[in-house]
């Protein structure tokens, strides 16, 4: 015996309940035309993850759940295909909120799964939202008893064994998990363990798209209950994949394509283009506006913006003040021009020095320093920011998690901006990605986007003379390393010490983060890359006074 198994990994958008119930209809009848009598669609796939506090508004919920009856009528159009929906739902006897995973089968509610482990911890609030479930949910499609479970659920051999012990031969798991670098890797090894314990195979269908701070992968995949994989769908891609499963003398075993996962910087580079891609079109902007300097970050960001978007939706405009080398603005035309973007130049000197003449009689006896400085990147946030008003196209900001966490950026100038590209990007990395990107062509461009020169010259804000990084900052490879350590996985000063840092740079790198909260707290959101970022995953005091 066997059954088709489709995964409807698609890009489901936050409150478009219209949009998503025609992407399940579509998804649906693509699947059964291809033979599936099973289709799982992703965690809360009918109101898109997360839907954050438009869960606590009755309204919603209402139109949630008239979504479902409106996919639980279309469903008696392909007979005998079972669809198991991720939504939101009140208890009737509790009226309390849970996760649900409900099968269609022939126009009726068949069967409920209420997930049963709510995470609460990093980018997740969802016991916020929801009650827990309990017990397992088993059906039978075409002879095969499946066991259903809600994403953390399967993080933890709990709900796995319940299921296995109530008979399923076959999980099956309902996901949005977001990335981060490594994040494919080891869901992959997680859910094999799941399957080897429980004994028996488990099919993993997942989501895909950018929503705000996070991206999902897509990767939806199969194991066999000895934990091989089985098959795995396309990354960061929306698909159909289908999975085979054959029962035989009662076990199933699974059999379906199996893709081949992506490498590091293809998996970090992709997530960062889709994430620009969805905050880009979901939020209905026209296109993007980038502040151009001649330097790596910022020629980052315009490369990825133009796979995301294509050039003819990118802006892009250099803005030299007094201290601007002449090679900055000459490679910042020239990386222009080889990805085909509208360009322009101003020249902020003759508003620099306005700025400066209407303040020399309040600063008049003091010396010039950082404020000036900061003057130059208020300027250009200022021009952007109108531009931006004018035309509509929403403005890239450009700094990385490096700058982030030491408060190396300027507020209301280079953090001036709608969508923070690389905030959780170090600056060592922004190196990798543009050596990456060079050597590659993921979209099919046929371009090799980024000047050697922007990539060899040593890094500057050009706000003063003969201006350079590590002039106020330790080596970015030093920098970066002691950052993970402390704000990403939580080592003590004394244990980052231990592995043979200088205590004076791992000393004054932590207070940087510390006092910089403020900082941070008025920078845009941007996509979620690591095991931890500054947002979401990230919530300290700004009015602190605890120091290591």
């Amino acid at each position: 015996m066997t059954l088709s198994i489709c995964c409807a990994q698609r890009n489901f958008v936050v409150g478009d309940l219209s949009g998503n119930v025609q992407k399940i209809i579509a998804a649906a009848a693509e699947a059964y035309a291809n033979g599936a009598r099973l289709l799982l669609t992703p965690e809360l796939s009918l109101c898109g993850y997360a839907a954050e506090d438009l869960y606590l508004r009755p309204a919603f919920l209402e139109a949630c759940e008239a979504a479902l009856q409106q996919l639980q009528e279309a469903c008696v159009q392909w007979p005998g295909l079972a669809l198991v929906i991720g939504h939101p739902q009140r208890d009737a006897a509790t009226g309390l909120l849970l996760n649900m995973a409900s099968v269609l089968k022939d126009g009726r509610l068949t069967a409920g799964y209420a997930k049963q482990l709510l995470p609460n911890f990093g980018v997740f609030d969802e016991q916020r939202y929801f009650a827990a479930g309990n017990g397992s949910c088993v059906i039978e499609i075409e002879g095969i008893k499946l066991g259903l479970l809600i994403c953390e659920d399967a993080w933890h051999p709990g709900p796995a064994l319940a299921a296995a012990a109530a008979g399923a031969q076959l999980l099956a798991v309902i996901n949005a998990s977001p990335f981060h670098s490594g994040k494919q890797a080891e869901r992959e090894t997680v859910l094999a363990q799941r399957a080897r314990e429980a004994g028996v195979p488990l099919i993993y269908s997942h989501l895909v798209g950018g929503q705000d701070e996070v991206v999902f992968d897509g990767c939806s995949f199969a194991v066999q209950a000895d934990g091989r994989m089985a098959a795995r769908a396309a990354a960061f891609e929306e698909e159909l994949p289908m999975v085979a499963a054959h029962l035989v003398d009662g076990r199933v075993s699974l059999m379906g394509e199996l893709k081949p996962q992506l490498g590091r910087e293809h998996a970090l580079w992709s997530a960062l283009v889709l994430a620009v891609r969805d905050y880009v079109g979901k939020n209905r902007f026209p296109g993007a506006l980038i502040g151009l300097s001649g330097g790596m970050d910022s020629a980052l960001v315009l490369a990825i913006a133009v796979d995301a978007l294509g050039a003819d939706k990118v802006r892009t405009v250099m803005m030299p003040s007094p201290y601007t080398a002449d090679i900055s603005w000459l490679d910042a035309r020239e990386m222009s021009e080889r990805v085909g973007v509208q360009h322009e130049e101003i020249d902020i000197a003759p508003q620099f020095e306005a700025f400066k003449a209407a303040l020399a009689a309040t600063f008049a006896g003091r010396a010039e320093d950082t404020t000036e400085e900061n003057l130059q990147a208020r300027i250009r946030g200022t021009l952007l920011m109108a531009m931006s008003n004018k035309f509509g196209h929403i403005v890239l900001t450009t700094g990385n998690k490096s700058e982030m966490s030491t408060g190396y950026c300027t507020l209301y100038g280079d953090m001036a901006g709608g969508f923070a590209v690389i905030k959780d990007v170090f600056k060592t990395e922004v190196f990798e990605l543009a050596r990456w990107r060079n050597a590659n062509d993921p979209c099919g461009t046929g371009l090799d986007p980024i000047p050697e020169r922007i990539i060899t010259r040593p890094p500057s804000a050009e706000l003063r003379p003969d201006q350079k990084d590590q002039d106020s900052l330790p080596a970015y490879e030093v920098l970066d390393a002691i950052v993970a350590r402390y704000m990403e996985n939580n080592e003590s000063i004394s244990s980052i010490v231990a592995e043979g840092f200088v205590t004076a740079d791992v000393e004054r790198v932590t207070r940087l983060i510390q006092i910089n909260e403020y900082k941070r707290r008025q920078a845009p959101v941007g996509p979620r890359v690591s095991v931890r970022s500054f947002g979401k995953d990230w919530r300290y005091p700004i009015t602190n006074k605890f120091r290591a």
